[in-house]
């Protein structure tokens, strides 16, 4: 019966921790893109004012104003890329060297377990940062498909295409922050995935912490509360 409660250096509290952080960091990802109608998440909100960004870009001359917000989604998606990379990096180091987490245990009277647990858990994080880094890339590439589709948009507001092209760029805008917003995701819980060097039940801890602290930016912010008077139709 022991054996059917481990899998590999994973005990059944470790299991159990896993099975928690990976379920959380789905739930509250389709949550927050699948809201219920009689409560959009922020995330749900902000792509009513991307369509109505798009829809003003087509009276605004000159659009520089536009082609500066891109700029700064690209920058920000560069930025965030970079970091993930530094720490995928960082967290493949230490897989290679677990002796310097198991001393940091020993040090702390901490559980040394097998080094094959440590390298589990320290992988966890690193394959979090890793979907991150894949989101943050993508993110980067829409929004450069999105500033693209802008500069299609024509000049004249009395073109029939103006503002179906503009609802088009409205639509790359939004998936590029929805991948942007997935990234952002997985970097909050590949933090929260260290919480396991600690033990299977900080963990626990932490993952239902970060899940409703995401919740809350969601559901239940300020900036929520901002978005939500006078949205656009």
């Amino acid at each position: 019966m022991e054996n059917t409660l481990h899998i590999g250096p994973l005990g059944p509290w470790d299991l159990a921790a896993l099975a928690l952080l990976v379920g959380c960091w789905l739930w509250i990802g389709w949550r927050t893109e699948h809201p219920p109608a009689q409560r959009p998440s922020v995330g749900r909100l902000m792509e009513g004012y991307r369509r109505e960004w798009m829809r003003q870009m087509v009276t605004r001359q000159p659009r520089i104003f536009d082609g500066a917000m891109m700029d700064g989604l690209r920058q920000s998606t560069t930025f965030f890329a970079s970091t993930a990379l530094i720490a995928i990096g960082g967290g493949l180091a230490l897989i290679g060297n677990p002796e310097r987490i198991t001393d940091l245990a020993q040090d702390f009277a901490l559980d040394e377990g097998p080094k094959l647990l440590w390298e589990a858990r320290i992988l966890t994080a690193v394959l979090f940062g890793a979907n991150a880094f894949m989101k943050f890339v993508w993110s980067h590439r829409l929004f450069s498909y999105a500033a693209i589709a802008m500069a299609a948009v024509p000049n004249d507001v009395a073109d029939p295409l103006a503002y179906p092209r503009a609802e088009q760029a409205a639509l790359v805008n939004i998936n590029a922050a929805k991948s942007f917003n997935r990234g952002l995701r997985s970097v909050y819980f590949a933090l929260t995935a260290l919480a396991w060097l600690l033990g299977p039940e900080v963990l626990m801890i932490v993952t239902l912490f970060t899940t409703a602290m995401l919740w809350r930016r969601e559901f239940a912010s300020t900036a929520r509360r901002a978005l939500l008077d006078n949205p656009p139709v």
